[in-house]
């Protein structure tokens, strides 16, 4: 198990790549900004789907969600179309315009990591993906964890 000043420094660490997702977002065109680029990324990624699952896929209310769906849509990006098992509700689809503003976005992105990385080698940034595979993964789903962490830390702040 690592120490106390390992876990500290790692903290100090993931503050800073706030700073890199940052500099990433000053990446993406004016008329795209990190909320619209992660929904064409999650419906190229999961395919289509409707509006309760993106939001919960971008871990964000479901009224944020709908704002950064109704840019996307009205852009041409992203098309609503009837949900064949429940008319009244809708289903979200990439659409070819979409797929062609996530190939430049994924282009600029990958530009600046490869600027960026450009001293390293193939084997340390595969290294770095991996590890922050297993990184993410230790924490399973954070999204579905919030409610429960909330719960837990309201139910200590009651009994205090």
């Amino acid at each position: 198990m690592a120490r106390q000043a390992q876990f500290e420094e790692l903290l100090r660490q993931l503050s800073a790549v706030g700073a890199v997702k940052r500099e990433l977002g000053r990446q993406l065109p004016a008329d795209c900004p990190p909320g619209s680029a992660g929904v064409l990324i999650l419906l190229d990624r999961h395919g289509d789907m409707r509006l309760s699952r993106l939001a919960e896929l971008l871990a964000v209310d479901i009224s944020v969600c709908s704002r950064h769906v109704s840019h996307v849509a009205d852009l041409g990006w992203v098309r609503r179309l009837p949900d064949p098992d429940d008319k009244r509700s809708r289903l979200l689809r990439l659409s070819d315009a979409g797929r062609d503003r996530l190939a430049e976005l994924s282009q600029r992105s990958t530009a600046l990591l490869s600027e960026r990385l450009g001293d390293w080698s193939d084997e340390d940034v595969a290294r770095l993906t991996e590890l922050m595979t297993r990184f993410r993964q230790s924490f399973g789903d954070c999204r579905r964890n919030t409610s429960a962490v909330h719960q837990h830390d309201r139910s200590a702040q009651t009994t205090q």
